[in-house]
């Protein structure tokens, strides 16, 4: 947190949970009269109202103004009921972040710390992710006017849980982390502590190959964005084709997720990419499930709807 130097207004995400708690105690000492609270209500569990109700007692005791969205986090068809929840709550976040409060906001603090990226990169390995997966989450990026940042990834549960304890700040449990039929719960409290007894630096150690994946990832969308120049958008079929695979696949999954929000899996990617290739007749038609929409030929192009 000491190299933690936003641009001001601060805006933290607050759930109410130890870690958005940690940080939203930190960030109202450290910067009086220039933070601002948001908490999203998903309405996906009883305990929701509960949640919502300490984060307006915790910030008037902190004289943090506070804002409260309600958001319809319910999956679409083809759609996590996880992801649907972040992109519904980061949307949430922006669009409220700037509008909510006397004086737009230029920065929002998430509050996922060093066990939450490890837990991101274990996920990614176990579905074979590349590149991007394995880069996890970053510390700091700029999308929809505003920087975001993470600044507890260096720093684990349990000292942020110790932390709260020895200044008796109070935070609310969500009942869904102790359900093992979530992997994420499967993973933090069954495999997380047998990496402490193995390898008692594992945090550090994944977060450095997190780090030269974030590298490498950079680079990947660097030529994706020249070969997009090249291509256009939407994407012309035919240049396409003139790209190497390699590059072809880099560029149609940068599309994908820049301009639709969406992540292919390898499978809908690879056979994207084989109709791509054997698109040389008027009469060909594309159309193939990609995310919760499907990837068509329009004429020339490469579009991608959500129906």
């Amino acid at each position: 947190m000491r190299t933690f130097t936003p641009p001001l207004p601060l805006v933290v995400a607050y759930s109410g949970g130890a870690d958005s708690t940690a940080l939203l105690y930190a960030c109202a000492q450290r910067w009086t009269g220039q933070v601002y609270a948001i908490h999203v209500h998903h309405g996906l569990q009883a305990a929701a109202d509960d949640f919502e109700a300490h984060c307006r007692a915790t910030c008037a005791a902190l004289q943090v103004p506070l804002a409260v969205v309600h958001v319809d986090a319910r999956s679409q068809a083809g759609q996590s009921p996880e992801d649907a929840a972040r992109r519904h709550r980061y949307a949430a976040l922006a669009a409220h972040a700037l509008t909510a409060f006397a004086q737009p906001a230029a920065s929002i603090a998430l509050a996922q710390h060093a066990d939450d990226q490890v837990e991101t990169l274990l996920l990614a390995l176990s579905r074979g992710a590349g590149v991007a997966g394995l880069a996890a989450m970053p510390a700091h990026w700029q999308r929809a006017g505003l920087q975001w940042w993470r600044p507890l990834l260096g720093v684990s549960a349990v000292a942020i849980r110790t932390h709260l304890r020895e200044l008796a700040i109070t935070w609310v449990e969500d009942p869904s982390n102790a359900d093992d039929g979530y992997t994420r719960n499967r993973i933090r409290r069954h495999l997380l502590p047998v990496l402490e007894q193995v390898f008692p630096q594992f945090r550090d150690t994944f977060t450095r190959s997190s780090a030269h994946a974030a590298q490498a990832k950079s680079l990947q969308q660097d030529l994706a964005e020249v070969d997009l120049q090249t291509v256009g958008v939407p994407p012309r079929i035919q240049a396409l084709q003139a790209l190497g695979a390699e590059r072809q696949a880099n560029v149609v999954r940068h599309w994908l997720l820049q301009h639709h929000a969406v992540t292919p899996t390898a499978a809908q990617l690879k056979e994207l990419l084989r109709q791509v290739s054997a698109c040389h007749t008027r009469g060909h038609r594309i159309h193939i499930k990609v995310g919760y929409g499907f990837a068509v030929r329009n004429g020339a192009n490469l579009g991608w709807y959500n129906p």
